[in-house]
Formats: structure tokens, C-alpha cells, sequence
């Protein structure tokens, strides 16, 4: 019996109720029996047994390393892992071996945690679907639910079968539907405009994005500098902060880290009151093109803050219109000085073309580097050029002073934090997504995330209610810089609120049935 959160796995290791080795196999089964998600793009069996292994031996001379020791967990392939293939999910680096692990990695290792994989994304973690890698899209495993086919059969007007299938969201969508569909308890994404928030929101998860420069970058293969994170996901906000008290804190090998504000070990304490609570609603968030269930559940979750006895204040954050600008900007431009690395001479991809050098940069390039990937790089170096520098990255890295001065205004009117929603809807059906091109649906997707990536601040998303069509919906709570606690504090109080139903995919995995039969609670639930 292996239960759903990692805090009930870690204690029946702790017990012998259950041995790493059998707890590894059981996750490396379930990788097998869902393969069709295209959730992983490595599996590392091997290594993750040799793993377990180790730690068996632990637990057996009472030497557990702690709350990850012997937990399955699966790292998202822009991660550099020592010995095992890192390709961001690009012909640019496929085959490509890092010598050393990121020091997120190296964190989670030495706690003894084992690492099944590494998980499918979009090409360089440029998208929101988790659809443009070149090992193809990933399946959001509530596709196969009982909860979305129930629904489904009640409208029989749907498509073929076959491509009817949802997306995950991205670009740690890999990430997500490795920990929805129970093949790891815990998952690294990256965030740099709300890869792992997105995500989490249509698989039904919690999707953490630390302050910045809580967590080291260090071995993460940037995309840009100044606003990635590493992103945690998980089944519940415990096991999220379980990871974050493993990650946080200073590296040597990353300057941009900070002193470690957070105590250890992460214990999040239970909120018994919220009435001293100031929370925030953005009035700008309120847009046109957010789905009507999104805004009731949003506007329920408010009441039901309000209905426990805290204050809740609308709160303007006035530059808001432009940070879709502004982060397109920004990110293009470091995204283009970033991918110069890529030019076929250190590592990575080369073409065979050796005319001149020249000619070899531009056809590895071009061979190496999805339409998605170039389109990046040359939007970047067009803003970079010396007539429109000025005019467009100085501009730009100015209204980014304004976003974040804006959060900071919020935060001294009194306000502990900002509850907003995380997604413009629920997971959409693969065929739909893709009519659109990856830029707008970035645009569209990352709307209620990226300023916070832009601000620095910490957020995660909290899965609060099935919509209609039986598919989760995230709603996003957004604190101060370096807070990262307290936002997980409220964000524990608000899950147990509201109860979100765990997937049942029984028909998907037999074995799983047993814990999914003993997750099955309800309590206050903000769909009526």
C-alpha cells in the first residue's frame, strides 16, 4: 500500500511497512503501463534501483536520510543529470551526456530520493502545452479518467477517440503528468513564466514557484537568467514544501542565490484561523477571455476566505496590460543571448556542412533548433540590434520595474497575499490547441503568471474543483519575495478547504485503485 502524498510513502518506509526497492518497482511498472502519455523522455531504471538499493540499506541501519529517502521522484529533461541524457527535448543536444548534475538534482540525491527520469517538455521549455518537443506532445492523464469519461459520455457528439486527448500544459508537462498519473511523488519543473504552474493546473496538482534566488539555477540549461526557477510539483502542498526545505538555500555555484530564510526542516504549520489574513484580488485579472467557470470559482474562493473571517481587498495592479510585452521582450532577448552557446563547436548537434564556419553555424542551427526556438532567437536579436536596443530592451526592463513595484504597492496596502486564477480555462483538447501558433498561445496562457517571474515573488497553484467537463482547475495565490512559507502556509489552509478529488484512473492501472479508493474525502467544496 503505497499512499498518494509522499509524507504518508516516507512514513511507511520509515515503518517497513514497505522496502524502497518494492516502492521503485511499483513506480517503474506504472512508467511501463503509461508510456503512452509520453511523459518521460528517459527512464532511468537502472540507476533508480541501484538507488533504492542503497537506501533499503539505510532504512536497515536506521540511517534515513529523511523524508526523501527512498521517495521516486522524476526530474524535467532541462536539468543537467550526470551520466544520463539531457536533451531538452531538442535534436540540438539529443545524445548530449551532462558530466555533472544540477545542484537541484545533487539536493534531491542526497537526501536519498530516486530518480525514475527525465520528462518530456516543450523544445528548450519555450511553450505552454508541452507539445512542441521532438519526442512529440505529452497526454494530460485526466484524459483517461473516470471523472472526463463519465462527462464525456453524457455529450456523445466528441471526435475520434484517438486524438481526442488533452493537453498538459507547459512546459513541464512531462513533470505534471508523471506525478498525476502516480509514477513519482514529486517532480522538478522549470518556471520562467509559469511552466510548472500551468501545468499543474490542468493535471489537478500543486505547482510551486519558489522566490527568486531561493533555489539554485545552477545546471537548469537557461532560457532566461533573470526570471527561471526551478518549479516543484506535487500531490498536496506539504510534499511540495517536504522538496522546497531539500532545495532552498545558497550555492557557491550560482550568484544569484541568496541567504537561506527558511528554516529547517520545512514543516508548514496548520493554519487554525485565517481572520488575521489580508488577501488580494488583482481587479486587472479579471479580463474577457477567462472562462466563466474559472471566474466563479475564483469569486467562491474569495467568499470563502471572507466567510472564515479574513479581509479581502480588491488591489490594482496597474501596469498589468503590458507585461505580456514586456515579458515577450525580455525573454526573446535572453533567450537569443543564451542560445548563441548552440553553434555545433562544444557539444550538442553539428551538421556535416564544412564549407566554412559560417555555413556550419547556420545549418546546425537550423538542423538543431525548432521554427518555435529560431522565431525566439530572431525576435531576440531584432530588440538587441543598436537602433531599436533603446527602444524596445531598455523600455522594456523598465516597465519591468513598474510591474514589480506594482506587486510591491500591493503587498504595503496591507495585503498577505494575492489569490488569482492560474489558467484562462481548463486542459483543452490537443487538435484545439494546436490551431493556434506557440506565441499566442504563450501569450495567452502564461497572462496570469509571468509577472510574477518578472517581480521575482513566489506563487503556486492549488487544484480547486472539477469543471463541467469532469477536468481540474487551478486557482493561483502570489506572495511577498522571500515569504515562501507563509504563502504555503495559506495555500495548506485553502487545500483543505476545498477537497480536490483525486484522479481515478482505474481502468488506466488496476494496481492503483487501491489508493485511490482510500483518497477518496470530501469536505467544503466550492462547486454548488
Amino acid at each position: 500500500q503505497s499512499g498518494s502524498s509522499l509524507r504518508i510513502v516516507s512514513a511507511a518506509l520509515k515503518q517497513g511497512q514497505i522496502t524502497p526497492t518494492e516502492l521503485c518497482q511499483k513506480c517503474l511498472s506504472l512508467i511501463k503501463k503509461t508510456k503512452f502519455l509520453n511523459a518521460y523522455i528517459t527512464v532511468s531504471e537502472e540507476v533508480a534501483l541501484k538507488q533504492a538499493e542503497e537506501s533499503e540499506k539505510r532504512y536497515k541501519n536506521g540511517q534515513s536520510l529523511g523524508d526523501l529517502d527512498g521517495i521516486p521522484v522524476a526530474v524535467k529533461d532541462n536539468f543537467s543529470t550526470s551520466g544520463i541524457e539531457t536533451t531538452c527535448a531538442s535534436n540540438m543536444l539529443k545524445g548530449y551526456i551532462p558530466p555533472y548534475n544540477a545542484t537541484v538534482v545533487q539536493k534531491l540525491l542526497d537526501q536519498g530520493a530516486l530518480l525514475m527520469g527525465k520528462t518530456n517538455l516543450d523544445e528548450f521549455a519555450m511553450g505552454s502545452g508541452s507539445t512542441d518537443g521532438i519526442f512529440g506532445p505529452v497526454k494530460n492523464p485526466w484524459s483517461y479518467s473516470k471523472q472526463y469519461r463519465e462527462k464525456r459520455k453524457q455529450n456523445p457528439h466528441n471526435k475520434n477517440e484517438d486524438s481526442d486527448w488533452l493537453i498538459t500544459g507547459g512546459s513541464s508537462g512531462g513533470s505534471a503528468a508523471a506525478v498525476s498519473a502516480f509514477t513519482c511523488y514529486a517532480a522538478l519543473g522549470s518556471d520562467t513564466g509559469g511552466s510548472t504552474r500551468n501545468p499543474a493546473a490542468h493535471c489537478g496538482l500543486v505547482g510551486f514557484k519558489p522566490s527568486y534566488g531561493l533555489v539554485s539555477r545552477h545546471g537548469l540549461i537557461p532560457l532566461v537568467n533573470s526570471m527561471d526557477v526551478p518549479g516543484i510539483l506535487t500531490r498536496c502542498v506539504d510534499d511540495a514544501a517536504v522538496v522546497l526545505g531539500a532545495l532552498a538555500g545558497p550555492d557557491p555555484k550560482d550568484s544569484t542565490t541568496v541567504h537561506d530564510p527558511i528554516n529547517k526542516p520545512f514543516m508548514l504549520p496548520s493554519l487554525a484561523d485565517v481572520s488575521k489574513l489580508c488577501i488580494g484580488i488583482p481587479k486587472e485579472y479579471l479580463i474577457p477571455e477567462l472562462s466563466s467557470e474559472v471566474r466563479s470559482l475564483w469569486s467562491k474562493a474569495a467568499d470563502l476566505f471572507e466567510s472564515e473571517g479574513a479581509k479581502v481587498l480588491e488591489v490594482s495592479l496597474p501596469h498589468t496590460s503590458y507585461s505580456i510585452v514586456c515579458y515577450h521582450v525580455l525573454c526573446t532577448t535572453e533567450v537569443a543571448s543564451n542560445m548563441a552557446r548552440f553553434d555545433g563547436l562544444q557539444y550538442g548537434h553539428r551538421c556535416d556542412i564544412n564549407v566554412s564556419t559560417e555555413a556550419m553555424y547556420a545549418a546546425t542551427r537550423r538542423e538543431g533548433f525548432n521554427d518555435v526556438v529560431r522565431g525566439r532567437i530572431l525576435s531576440g536579436n531584432f530588440f538587441l540590434l543598436k537602433e531599436n536596443y533603446e527602444n524596445y530592451f531598455v523600455k522594456a526592463q523598465k516597465v519591468r520595474r513598474l510591474i514589480a513595484n506594482d506587486f510591491v504597492n500591493a503587498f504595503n496596502s496591507g495585503v498577505d497575499v494575492l489569490l488569482t486564477p492560474t489558467t484562462l480555462s481548463e486542459a483543452v483538447p490537443y487538435l484545439e490547441f494546436i490551431k493556434e501558433d506557440n506565441r499566442t498561445r504563450s501569450a495567452q496562457d502564461d497572462i496570469f503568471t509571468q509577472a510574477v517571474n518578472m517581480a521575482g515573488l513566489p506563487a503556486v497553484s492549488i487544484p480547486v474543483a472539477l469543471s463541467n467537463q469532469g477536468l481540474p482547475i487551478g486557482l493561483q495565490f502570489i506572495g511577498r519575495a522571500f515569504c515562501d512559507q507563509q504563502l504555503l502556509t495559506v495555500a495548506k489552509w485553502f487545500e483543505k478547504q476545498v477537497q480536490f478529488p483525486v484522479i481515478q484512473l482505474q481502468e488506466l492501472m488496476d494496481d492503483c485503485s487501491a489508493v485511490l479508493e482510500n483518497e477518496k474525502s470530501a469536505s467544503v467544496s466550492l462547486k454548488q
